[in-house]
Order: structure tokens, then C-alpha cells, then sequence
């Protein structure tokens, strides 16, 4: 029974900190909204600037709980471009100011920075413009499993890494289905979302720079060797664990950086910040 518990405990441990690194990842990617507050006559005002948009769809901009007369506008251009700002214009919707940037091409991204004013009060929201990307439409039966089969990888990896640790008798087996679980999640789904998402399977070593492409193949590439490893000898541990903390190590880079990025003056599209 004390066993029983034992492993319990740790797969409770795994799974909380598994979900705070996923939550890390994603709230620290360029492509998680800029949220704020600020005060103007005598009200706070909320906002949530998104960074990402599906292709297709224009980005609406919102600004919450504004008080009575504020106006707004939106300057905006393509990025890393020599294009002059466009404004926009919000319009009053209940208490809040709204607008949208228009849709891109898959990969295209804008910058763009908003300024409130309320009678003598003049305030930009973002002095440094926010740069959102656009994205073609994922399918859910693609994108979830995609997701839910990376979150169980780095699940069964944490896992793996305390059976090591603690010289637990499952190690190879967690080693295995880590393996399973990022193949499936990473190297076969991966591709396929970034397919819809930027019409390529893969932009990572050898054919481009992706970031995400390549750190997952690095990941796997690790998990690989430890399954060898310990396969023809299960006392050779310490590569899983090795491994663990490479996936780890993966995981605590934001998610995005370095993604598919359109190049207006070409029309292709490259490897971005």
C-alpha cells in the first residue's frame, strides 16, 4: 500500500507540474495576448491585445470599461515593412471601444499600437507596437489531439525522469510511451498542424530555422537514443533522465518563437522573430 501511494503522490506531482510548464510555455509565447490596465478620468480600463488570429477573420481590438467620452484609434502597418500607419478608428459598443485589424495571409503579421483620449488626456496604451501574426485554420480533430498527445509527452517524461530519480522499476516502460506519445504528438501531428497553419509540413533543420520544429526534433532525437539505450540495458538510466530534462528544457522555451513569418516583399515565407 505504501508503494501504491508513493506512486500516486508522484503522479499528482507530475501532472500539476506538467500543467504549470504548459501554462509557462504558452503565457510567455509571442503569440499570448498583451493584457493590461490603465486609469483615465478617474477609471481603470481593462485590455487584452491579441498577438494571434486565424486567417480569414479580421482581429478585433476591444477596451473594456471605458468611462463616458473616451475615443480611441488604432495605428497600424505591416511588418518590417517601410508601409505608412494606418488608422482606425474605434466605435463605442455598451462601455467598451472596439475595432479590427484586417486579416493577413497566413504567416503575414501587422504591428500596431493604440492611443485613448478623454478631453485633455492623451495616452498610448503600448509604446511598443504589438505584433500579431495570422494563421491559417487548424481543424480541432488536428489541433487537439496534437495538443493533448504533447501534454501527455512531457507528462510520461516528468514521470520517467522521478522513476529514474527515485530508481523506480518503470522507467523503460515510461521511456517507451514518452517516446510513443511525442512521435504521434510531435513528428507526425506537428508537421500536419503547421501544414494548415503555413502551408509546410516542415521548416525546422535541414529546410529552415523554425524554432519549434527544431527543438521537438531534438527532443526526439534524445528520447530515441534513451529508449535504445535502455533497451539493450535497462541499468543504463541516467539517459532518460537526460532526456527528461532536454524535453524540459524544450518546453521552457516560448512557444512560437522564431515561427513562420510572410515576407510581404517576396510573398514567401521565412523563418521570424
Amino acid at each position: 500500500m505504501k508503494s501504491k501511494y508513493k506512486s500516486l503522490y508522484w503522479w499528482i506531482f507530475s501532472v500539476v507540474f506538467t500543467l504549470l510548464i504548459a501554462y509557462y510555455q504558452r503565457s510567455t509565447g509571442p503569440t499570448y495576448p498583451r493584457h493590461g490596465k490603465e486609469e483615465i478620468a478617474g477609471a481603470t480600463i481593462k485590455y487584452s491585445l491579441p498577438r494571434s488570429c486565424e486567417s480569414g477573420k479580421d482581429a478585433r481590438i476591444i477596451i473594456k470599461h471605458v468611462p463616458e467620452g473616451t475615443t480611441g484609434e488604432l495605428r497600424y502597418k505591416r511588418f518590417k515593412t517601410n508601409d505608412e500607419y494606418a488608422v482606425l478608428k474605434f466605435t463605442q459598443e455598451d462601455q467598451n471601444l472596439a475595432t479590427a485589424l484586417p486579416s493577413q495571409p497566413p504567416a503575414g503579421k501587422l504591428e500596431y499600437q493604440v492611443i485613448i483620449k478623454n478631453q485633455n488626456t492623451y495616452m498610448v496604451l503600448n509604446e511598443e507596437p504589438v505584433v500579431i501574426r495570422f494563421t491559417g485554420p487548424v481543424p480541432a480533430y488536428i489541433l487537439i489531439p496534437h495538443i493533448l498527445l504533447m501534454f501527455l509527452a512531457l507528462l510520461f517524461s516528468t514521470r520517467t525522469g522521478i522513476e529514474v530519480i527515485f530508481k523506480g522499476e518503470h522507467a523503460f516502460h515510461y521511456t517507451r510511451l514518452t517516446l510513443i506519445f511525442l512521435f504521434f504528438g510531435g513528428m507526425i501531428l506537428g508537421p500536419v498542424v503547421q501544414k494548415f497553419a503555413f502551408d509546410a509540413f516542415w521548416t525546422g533543420w535541414p529546410f529552415g530555422q523554425d524554432l519549434t520544429d527544431n527543438k521537438t526534433l531534438v527532443a526526439f532525437a534524445a528520447w530515441i537514443i534513451a529508449f535504445v539505450r535502455l533497451r539493450k540495458d535497462r541499468t543504463k538510466r541516467g539517459w532518460a533522465l537526460a532526456a527528461a530534462i532536454i524535453l524540459l528544457a524544450v518546453y521552457l522555451i516560448p512557444h512560437s518563437l522564431f515561427g513562420s513569418e510572410l515576407d510581404y516583399s517576396t510573398g514567401e515565407i521565412g523563418t521570424g522573430n
